[in-house]
């Protein structure tokens, strides 16, 4: 793979792969059909999984523990042959190994008896119609042509009709069809043509005599729809439905991958294509250009994100307004020319807008085609199509076309770096300009969006603005606040299924490629192999038997009498040949990482040593090696303590790098089996909401508080984020003479959010982000605490309680205060988790966190401004 897969992206492919081998089993031993779901929502690359997947069916993959399929045919599916095209294109920039010949689109003329192992074949429901070139047959007697032929030939005298082909591929035992359903939930829609669900049901189950696909792979974003088209795609429950595969939302967000704000600007009013919108939108897309390219400069990037502007028209738009637009659009960005603009409505010619001739583009083209600035649209635009350059929307559709505003919402989250840009919220947000929404509309509008309401495409927990303003850094923030802020620890995720020798070969690999530590790789060779010279010496018999069991070959001889009827069992060993060894030998390379124990077996063999018998004794020995637990185990910790020295020994060196650099080393440490300690980032911007929005959906100017460590230009935060608990913590907390700052700790995994790393009820990684940190002065030097007002009603709250512990017990030693709070009873009470008591009672507890503040391990909140 091109890409590094995020944890859950990499959680997801193994769990699909696990998946699709149980099928496989299935239809090979037992002739059973199966089919299998994953659900992740837009901006999670479902299309970077499949690649990954598809990459492991074809040539294995050592990461994923999978054995390549021989047989592996895999169909793409869609209804949409533009969506077809653009999955091929993203398959080839996810994937090196896949080729311009292994990426196949079905289409006239297509003469194939069978299709062939090894390749990905995309097909559409128009292709499989009645009036399809590769369906439709042709009767030659009529026509009075060839008659030395059949009377009956194929479209365009080809051999077979896709139907037949496929039938034929599936039939042969050697070949095994995957069927990848792209966008399953559509599949079988009934609001379509009746052609098109009947369509997909007969390339499903077969029909006419045909075998049904025996193995189905639906991917969705809703995962119950995919289910109950599965169901009503097999109501004779002749398919079996494996466990589906669903990523969770929230870790799409703190991935990154998608966008963090959404800034809604709803003008009191406006008319159509009112130029003082046009205006504004345009200066934002000009301000987002500029800082595109001052931080590609900064990153030492060959070509800056080019941000583009979508100009949603109603469905049946004046042509002279667009090209009013469009002159305003000229006016304030006067670089850009006729070849900037393009449009993508349902007729596919050149549009005249006013003066302008406005050419059609292909929706899956706009992303690629940087030189596209403004895109004029309709609703077409909503589904279908993927463009995260998109940053600026300005739609002049009606407030009740709410739904066609969140779909188009859903193709703009995606991040176009594909990671959040540390620090700075202003790239990593999408501004809205909607107006014709009314402001009870639109704070209704901004609770969906933030997932208070519903979800939104691309999951929920996203800062939804009304009123966003841009903040910097405080300037009268003491320089002594930030100092104790960057020695803060937090916490990584770990990622699931990562070997700790792999994972410090990665890390050596990137210290060596920036320069930080040249020949790395040849160190942690070298380390290894003194390691597991060590351990051979101290294990030995252990290491002895191991190395008899790889170079033996146990089997079993069924013996059968006719006259008794009996069966007699016998046991033989015979001693393994090099294929033998080999397949032992991947065992070894799966524990051991392959650099590492191809290192060892040539440290064993010797680089000159040409002695087959001599290399023979390196494999076996380094594969009983990776089969003795004690030692696989002791592997494993010096390898996580070395791991450990270098982050450390190189932690300066590694944040001088640049941010997509330092993303590569925050994806290795996350790699480990444990949290590990991370490394917290200044914020650079961040946007905030001047506006607070009540129950009732009414707007109102937000309160202000002074010495956070962002701030608008009078030094001064925006508090329209906090809850009423919230609310009153903050102004106790400020009361204190002591307070010299205090930081609204963002609800994501991000670079300036510190972390709490913990499992959940079912054993899944997560992070939880404390709400507050304040900074005092204490006995002369600034000292952090952690102030979390948390409710104690949340279905999680006691796990995440535990893990502020853990966290407190872990580190507490380095911030003055960590307290849990909670309202009870109208009265604010506390949990310190500096306290051992209170931790260990905390630890020891099975009860609801309520009644943990009303025991006695809680006391009341101290809020006299004369406390530390």
């Amino acid at each position: 793979m091109k890409f590094t897969l995020k944890p859950y992206q990499s959680e997801a492919v193994d769990d699909i792969l696990r998946t699709l081998e149980r099928a496989h089993l299935l239809h090979s031993d037992n002739g059973v059909s199966s089919s299998v779901g994953l659900s992740a929502t837009t901006g999670a690359g479902k299309t970077v999984m499949a690649a990954a997947v598809i990459e492991s069916l074809f040539w294995g993959n050592d990461k994923f523990g999978t054995d390549p399929d021989p047989g592996a045919v895999v169909i793409w599916f869609s209804d949409d042959p533009s969506l077809n095209e653009q999955t091929k294109d993203r398959l080839r920039q996810a994937s090196e190994k896949f080729t311009y010949d292994q990426l196949i689109t079905i289409k006239p003329p297509f003469s194939r008896s069978k299709l062939k192992p090894g390749k990905v074949y995309f097909l559409n429901t128009q292709r499989l119609s009645k009036t399809s070139l590769l369906t439709r047959r042709t009767d030659l007697e009529d026509e009075g042509a060839f008659e030395s032929m059949t009377t009956v030939a194929s479209p365009d005298l080809q051999g077979w009709t896709i139907w037949e082909t496929i039938g034929n591929t599936i039939a042969d035992p050697d070949l095994t069809v995957y069927l990848i359903l792209d966008e399953a939930h559509r599949g079988f829609n009934t609001r379509t043509s009746s052609e098109k669900p009947t369509l997909i049901r007969q390339l499903i189950n077969g029909h006419a005599g045909q075998p049904p696909i025996p193995i189905v792979w639906g991917i969705s974003a809703t995962i119950e729809r995919f289910n109950d088209a599965m169901k009503e795609a097999h109501a004779d429950d002749s398919r079996r439905a494996l466990p589906s595969v669903q990523v969770d939302p929230i870790r799409v967000q703190e991935s990154g991958l998608v966008k963090d704000v959404i800034d809604l600007d709803i003008p009191n009013e406006a008319g159509n294509f009112d130029t003082v919108l046009v205006r504004r939108a345009t200066t934002k897309l000009k301000d987002s250009s500029v800082r595109w390219e001052r931080y590609a400069k900064a990153e030492g990037s060959a070509e800056a994100v080019k941000p583009l502007l979508i100009l949603q028209a109603p469905n049946t738009p004046d042509p002279e307004q667009i090209g009013m637009a469009l002159d305003e659009i000229l006016r304030v960005m006067p670089e850009l020319s006729g070849d900037s603009v393009r449009h993508v409505f349902g007729d596919h010619t050149t549009q005249k807008f006013g003066s302008w001739e406005v050419e059609w583009i292909e929706p899956q083209r706009v992303e690629s085609t940087t030189s596209v600035r403004v895109l004029v649209a309709k609703d077409a635009i909503s589904t279908g199509w993927d463009c995260p350059r998109a940053e600026v929307l300005v739609s002049f559709r009606p407030a009740t076309d709410q739904t066609h505003i969140t779909q188009l919402l859903g193709r703009m989250v995606r991040n176009p770096l594909a990671r959040r840009v540390p620090g700075d919220e202003r790239l990593n947000s999408v501004d809205c300009i909607l107006p014709f929404f009314d402001r009870t509309t639109a704070g209704n509008v901004a609770k969906f969006l933030s997932g208070a309401i519903g979800e939104l495409p691309g999951g929920g927990g996203k800062k939804v603005l009304l009123d966003g303003r841009e903040l910097q850094r405080n300037p009268l923030v003491p320089d002594l606040v930030w100092s104790a802020w960057d020695i803060l620890p937090t916490e990584t995720m770990p990622q699931r299924g990562s070997r700790p020798v792999k994972r410090l070969v990665a890390l050596a690999q990137a210290l060596s490629v920036d320069g930080v530590r040249p020949g790395a790789l040849a160190e942690v060779e070298t380390f290894m192999a003194t390691v597991l010279d060590s351990l051979a010496l101290r294990h030995k018999d252990q290491l002895k038997a191991a190395m008899e069991e790889v170079g033996t070959v146990r089997g079993l001889t069924i013996s059968g009498r006719r006259k008794t009827g009996k069966l007699t069992y016998t046991e033989f060993i015979e001693g393994a040949d090099d294929r033998a060894i080999r397949v032992g030998f991947e065992g070894a390379k799966k524990a051991f990482g392959a650099d590492v124990a191809q290192a060892y077996v040539n440290h064993l063999a010797g680089e000159d040593d040409d002695d087959d018998d001599g290399l023979r004794e390196a494999y076996v020995r380094v594969s009983g090696l990776a089969i003795v637990k004690v030692i696989r185990e002791k592997v494993d910790r010096e390898a996580d303590d070395l791991a450990a020295t270098w982050f450390a020994e190189h932690r300066v060196a590694i944040k001088e790098l640049s941010d997509e650099r330092q993303q590569v080393f925050e994806e290795i440490r996350a790699e480990a089996t444990a949290p590990q300690r991370g490394e917290l980032k200044r914020p650079r911007t961040r946007m905030e909401d001047y506006a607070v929005v009540d129950e009732d959906g009414q707007t109102a100017i937000a309160p202000l508080a002074d010495r956070h460590l962002m701030s608008d230009d009078n030094g001064e935060f925006p508090l329209s984020s906090l809850n009423d608990w919230e609310y009153e913590v903050v102004q106790s907390e400020l009361a204190r003479k002591s307070c010299k700052g205090w930081y609204r700790n963002p609800a994501r995994a991000a670079v300036d959010s510190l972390s709490v790393t913990y499992r959940d009820v079912v054993g899944n990684w997560r992070s939880m982000h404390p709400d507050f940190i304040f900074f005092n002065q204490v006995g002369g030097q600034i000292r952090p605490s952690i102030v979390d007002p948390h409710g104690h009603h949340l279905e999680d709250s006691l796990v995440k309680l535990k893990a502020l512990v853990r966290f407190a017990g872990d580190y507490g030693s380095e911030f003055h205060r960590i307290e849990a709070l909670a309202k009870v009873n109208g009265k604010m009470r506390v949990l310190d988790l500096q306290d051992e008591r209170v931790r260990s009672g905390i630890l020891a507890s099975d009860k609801v966190p309520l009644e943990l503040y009303t025991s006695e391990l809680a006391v009341d909140y101290d809020t006299s401004s004369e406390s530390g």
